[in-house]
């Protein structure tokens, strides 16, 4: 199978925590890509028309994409069980709610990024914050048994939205008032799949 993949992607990233957790690293065939709304990388289009990563080209020649779908497919090709069986849906929920994280500090990231300076938009920036921190507000409220129980998928996406939060959006202190939250991320931190796929 090919991966295509970028280092820093936090949606990739659960994709290596998947491969890395269930055994399946060395099924895969790393290949690097990037790309941005306003640059997407030349010819990805093939592979992904909404050309972005991940993306896996099965051992059929299949193209599949998107995080969720590929860690569905991941679990289900290795029989582990991610998404559990009596909690599936809060799993999905969870793993959902992780994403949301992802997708709205990937846009912040995008207006400081890609828009210039003179148009950026604060409010929308600020707006993106609220959703995150209600989002882990929830999880710190609603989803600690399930941070805690056996490896699942909400764990891994919540994991990987955290570690992106940090990585660029440190300095808003996402762990202040989720002492439980912070807890359990500095205790999942350091499994061997999330030191491996550290950004860099």
């Amino acid at each position: 199978m090919k991966l295509y993949h970028s280092p820093t992607s936090p949606y990739v990233r659960k994709v290596m925590v998947v491969l890395h957790e269930t055994g399946q690293l060395g099924d895969v065939e790393l290949v690097t890509t990037s790309g941005t709304p306003l640059d997407p990388a030349e010819g990805f289009a093939a592979v992904n028309p909404l050309s972005k990563v991940p993306a896996l080209v099965t051992e059929d020649g299949q193209a599949i994409y998107d995080s969720r779908i590929l860690c569905r497919y991941l679990d289900a090709r290795a029989n582990a069980r991610l998404y559990g069986s009596d909690d599936t849906w809060r799993i999905q929920t969870l793993e959902a709610t992780g994403e949301g994280v992802i997708d709205a500090a990937l846009l912040m990231a995008y207006e400081w990024r890609l828009r210039p300076e003179e148009i950026r938009f604060e409010a929308w920036v600020e707006g993106q914050w609220v959703k995150i921190a209600q989002a882990l507000d929830v999880i710190e409220r609603d989803y600690m048994d399930l941070m805690n129980a056996p490896l699942n998928a909400g764990q891994i996406a919540v994991a990987c939205a955290l570690g992106y939060l940090d990585l660029r959006n440190a300095d808003r202190n996402w762990r202040a008032g989720r002492p439980d939250l912070a807890a359990w991320f500095e205790a999942f931190s350091a499994r061997p799949s999330m030191l491996a796929t550290v950004p860099g």
